[in-house]
């Protein structure tokens, strides 16, 4: 038996000395003579030498075995394999694993290659496999029987041949090959294996189950085989897993079922219900450039993205909306009325409504626009007398899936009175040194704490927006507020209302950030998300072991340092906690 071994090799260097990390793996030339339970051997000779992780072990070793299934295996390769899968429970651990190496890469060689073997033959003994499996004389798990179906399309009548066969051999009596699988399900069915029984189901042709075991599959929330099953059966079954699925407000499944299995006359409500869902989801998280996509320009959906606007108190965007599809009478209503029987399904409860926090009850004194040097330059002076500043910025989301993310547009810096928010996007193309020397300076500066939410995040996106730059690889004085307080969920939004008593209106936050002007409502939006920092910041405790605990959670970080390190500021910062700007 000729072999030849190839290396993969990875490079890794750590304390300057060089490690490598290899996997061995194996091209057969002649697999004429060599027995399953040789190769399979091999196979685990193959993945016990080297260091790769197992995933990477496993794709390398599954690529080869399909290359292996070109040298000539004898009888045939898929023969060869099933013979393997007898062998493979030997090596106990990774017996399962092994076998769904192999029976994948087979798959995978049946795709690609012309099959010159009888496929009478390789039915027979896949069903003679099968058969063992049922009676416990071999264990594979239900998945491996799943693609052993799949694979080698076992019929009833490769079933009875082979029960045929093991009764002669073993003199025994153990019913017919219908009655020894129907009782195989009841006991996958009776482990909730209802995924293997209904495979065995459906490609046996096998009507056991009623109306109670498609309940049973959605109790147990095993709804593709719920589906797989129902459509096996037909639309009597179809349309009760329908109608289970928009009694569970499961609309999108319900109307996947409906447009695949031609239902849409029966359920003529549920493609209007599903869109609206959609479009609400959509709402609530602020993606309405996408809900607006979603409408598919159909005129009584657009109303009710712009009912939604209205309801969230999104006014330009219902300005927007009603401009660009000429939707002036939907305004021009007042009739509440005529308003609810447009747009019947509006949640009643729900976060798009509820008291928001407004700029004004801050007693915020300027929201400073910078976008020229000259601007940048006083700011950056004006800032730099701060001792405490919130940090913050925007950028237009991006939802083509898979596309990198849009370059961040704004930055906002804010002291309790000020908001400066600077347009990223202007002056790094018009004076990018100037830019970058400036955000140095404040983000640099050990006389200023910066504060954040999650701001690590946004520093890493501004440095992957601006790569070229300094100022956003390195930071002293940042305090994450998360850190501090910790909130279970709801973000900002809800430390803002748990800690002032309003939340803040999030309804804005993937707008076009891009835009120049902004509107009025997105400058605020800004401001506020900056702005509430500080006053978040004012509640913390001013002495005590409660403001050791915060002043711990201070950060540095500098391009070269691995990782953040805990900074504890060296200036008599006492004044930090009582100053006001």
């Amino acid at each position: 038996m000729g072999l030849e071994e190839n290396v993969a090799e990875t490079g890794y260097t750590k304390d300057n000395a060089s490690q490598m990390w290899t996997l061995c793996t194996h091209a057969f030339y002649d697999l004429t003579h060599v027995s399953p339970v040789v190769f399979l051997f091999l196979l685990k000779e193959c993945y016990y030498y080297g260091t790769c992780k197992a995933t990477a072990k496993f794709r390398a070793l599954q690529h080869q075995v399909h290359l292996v299934l070109h040298n000539d295996p004898k009888p045939g390769p898929a023969t060869f394999i099933v013979q393997c899968m007898y062998v493979s429970p030997l090596f106990e651990d990774h017996s399962q694993g092994f076998t769904h190496l192999i029976i994948s890469a087979l798959r995978r060689f049946l795709k690609r290659s012309t099959m010159t073997e009888d496929l009478s033959e390789v039915k027979d003994l896949a069903a003679h496999l099968l058969v063992d499996i049922i009676r416990g004389e071999i264990y594979h798990d239900e998945k491996i029987v799943m693609k052993l179906l799949e694979i080698f399309d076992v019929k009833l009548a490769n079933v009875e041949k082979a029960m045929c066969q093991i009764k002669e051999k073993h003199d025994l009596s153990c019913g017919t090959a219908k009655e020894v699988v129907e009782q195989y399900i009841v006991e996958l069915v009776k482990s909730q294996l209802y995924m293997t029984a209904v495979t065995l189901i459906e490609q046996f042709s096998i009507h056991c189950y009623g109306q109670s075991f498609l309940l049973d599959m959605i109790q147990s929330k095993q709804f593709k085989a719920a589906e797989k099953w129902a459509t096996f059966m037909g639309k009597p079954n179809l349309s009760i897993l329908v109608e289970e699925f928009i009694e569970r407000n499961m609309l999108k499944n319900a109307y996947e079922i409906i447009k695949k299995n031609n239902l849409k006359q029966d359920f003529p409500d549920v493609y209007k219900r599903c869109k609206e869902s959609s479009l609400r989801s959509l709402a609530e998280k602020g993606c309405w450039d996408v809900a607006e996509a979603r409408t598919n320009n159909d005129s009584q959906l657009m109303e009710y993205l712009v009912y939604l606007a209205m309801e969230a108190g999104y006014m330009e965007k219902v300005d927007e909306l009603c401009d660009r599809y000429s939707l002036d009478r939907f305004l021009d209503t007042k009739d509440d009325k005529h308003k609810t029987a447009l747009c019947p399904v509006v949640p009643e409860t729900s976060n798009l409504q509820g008291r928001y926090l407004r700029l004004d009850e801050l007693l915020v004194e300027n929201i400073i626009w910078v976008d020229e040097v000259e601007g940048l330059l006083d700011t950056t002076r004006h800032i730099e007398g701060f001792k405490v500043v919130g940090l913050d910025c925007e950028w237009k989301p991006n939802y083509v899936k898979g596309s990198k993310p849009n370059k961040v547009s704004i930055m906002q810096i804010a002291s309790e009175k000020m908001v400066f928010i600077f347009d990223l996007i202007k002056l790094h193309k018009e004076v990018p040194a100037i830019l970058d020397d400036c955000l140095t300076r404040i983000l640099l500066s050990p006389r200023i704490l910066k504060l954040g939410y999650n701001f690590q995040c946004d520093v890493k996106q501004l440095a992957h927006s601006y790569e070229e730059l300094r100022c956003f690889k390195n930071y002293e004085m940042l305090l994450d507020i998360q850190n501090i307080f910790k909130e279970p969920r709801g973000g900002l939004a809800a430390l803002t209302e748990k800690i002032l008593g309003a939340s803040l209106n999030k309804t804005r936050r993937n707008s076009n950030w891009e835009q120049r002007p902004l509107t009025p409502n997105q400058l605020e939006y800004a401001a506020l998300d900056a702005v509430v920092l500080v006053h978040i910041f004012h509640h913390l405790p001013v002495q005590g072991h409660d403001k050791s605990e915060w002043k711990s959670c201070i950060v540095s970080h500098t391009e070269n340092a691995k990782k953040s390190n805990k900074y504890i500021p060296k200036v008599v910062d006492t004044d930090i906690e009582t100053s006001k700007h």
